[in-house]
Formats: C-alpha cells, sequence, structure tokens
C-alpha cells in the first residue's frame, strides 16, 4: 500500500490528497457492510424483553414497509437502535449521527429524537416525565416521530410477529449508502430541519 510522506496534515501536497481521497473512497464504500455487522452485533442484546434488539430492528423495518413507507424510512427504522451495544445512552443520536449524510434532514430528526418520544410509552413507570417529548411540540417533525414511535418502535417486540429476514433489506441498505453524501450541502445552505 502506497503512503503518504507528511507527518503533519499542513505539509501534504496535492498528489498526497490524491492518494488519499483513493483510500477514502474505497473504505467509504464499505460502510453497509460495516453497518450490517454492527446490526447483526445486536443479535442476544438487551435482556428482559421477549426478543433481542436486532429481532426488534427487523420487525421495525417489516412494519414500516409493510405500511408503505419510503426505503429510506424503512432503513432508519432497521437502524434506529444500532447504537445500542455502544452508546445505550445516546443510541439515537449514534443511529442518526451514521445516517445522516444519507438520509433527509426529517428522517435524521426522527432517529435523532426517537429516543426521547419511545420514553412516552414508559418513562411513568420509572418515576420520569412521559411527556419529555413536548419539549419539541412545536418542531416540524414532532407528529412525524409520534408516529414512528407509535407505528413502528414501541409495538415491535413481538416474537410471533411475521418478520422480514435481513437479507430482505439488505438491498435497501447497499443502496441507501451507496448514495452520494449531501450533509455537508444542507448543513452550509441552512437548509432543512434544525435541532
Amino acid at each position: 500500500m502506497q503512503t503518504v510522506n507528511f507527518i503533519r496534515m499542513e505539509d501534504g501536497t496535492p498528489e498526497e490528497y490524491e492518494l488519499l481521497d483513493i483510500y477514502e473512497r474505497e473504505y467509504v464504500s464499505g460502510t453497509a457492510d460495516r453497518v450490517l455487522e454492527l446490526l447483526k452485533s445486536l443479535r442476544g442484546s438487551m435482556g428482559g424483553y421477549r426478543i433481542d434488539r436486532f429481532a426488534h430492528s427487523l420487525q421495525s423495518a417489516t412494519r414500516a414497509q409493510r405500511d408503505g413507507a419510503s426505503d429510506e424510512m424503512v432503513v432508519a427504522a432497521l437502524l434506529h437502535d444500532i447504537g445500542d451495544g455502544l452508546a445505550p445512552q445516546n443510541h439515537g443520536e449514534f443511529a442518526a449521527a451514521i445516517l445522516k449524510p444519507y438520509v433527509s434532514a426529517e428522517t435524521h430528526w426522527i432517529i435523532k429524537h426517537h429516543g426521547v418520544f419511545q420514553g412516552y410509552y414508559f418513562f411513568h413507570h420509572l418515576g420520569a416525565d412521559r411527556n419529555l417529548r413536548d419539549r419539541y411540540r412545536d418542531h416540524p417533525c414532532f407528529d412525524a416521530c409520534v408516529d414512528f414511535c407509535a407505528k413502528w418502535d414501541q409495538n415491535c417486540f413481538d416474537p410471533d410477529y411475521d418478520t422480514l429476514p435481513l437479507s430482505h433489506f439488505e438491498p435497501m441498505v447497499r443502496e441507501l449508502f451507496g448514495r452520494e453524501p449531501f450533509h455537508w450541502e444542507r448543513e452550509e445552505s441552512g437548509a432543512g430541519v434544525s435541532a
């Protein structure tokens, strides 16, 4: 493998950065594979539920697809809890960060905030305010996030549900992560949905 000569980025030449760009593009092209492996790592996770997070993720994506959601939202539903293994306290932000370059601002916002919206169904059982999501009530994505949790998250723990296998969703995952990233344009123009 060819390497650059510099040890400080400020000393790099255009030719060296062209070389690094080749390696970067090659690495980025494998993102779907790494994401799918991370999803598979959720097998056997989170004891106490009747199904593991991997099965929950498949069930969420299956329900979203059967409800006619876009492929982008189906993949987002599949990956919404992908951060549980590495970032259990902010798993929504983790998943949203992975998806951000490839999805709409609305989809990104829903995945980023789904944890607090999901809390509506259980926070009160743990002595917390189930209505914490209300701090976002005036946000344009509020209702969409409520719907996401109601239809494709809180009800996706059924061991008897006819859940589709991962192989069904893999082409959608590969298509999504094969898209040209667009988050830089969205952020620089100020377009999209704010936090």
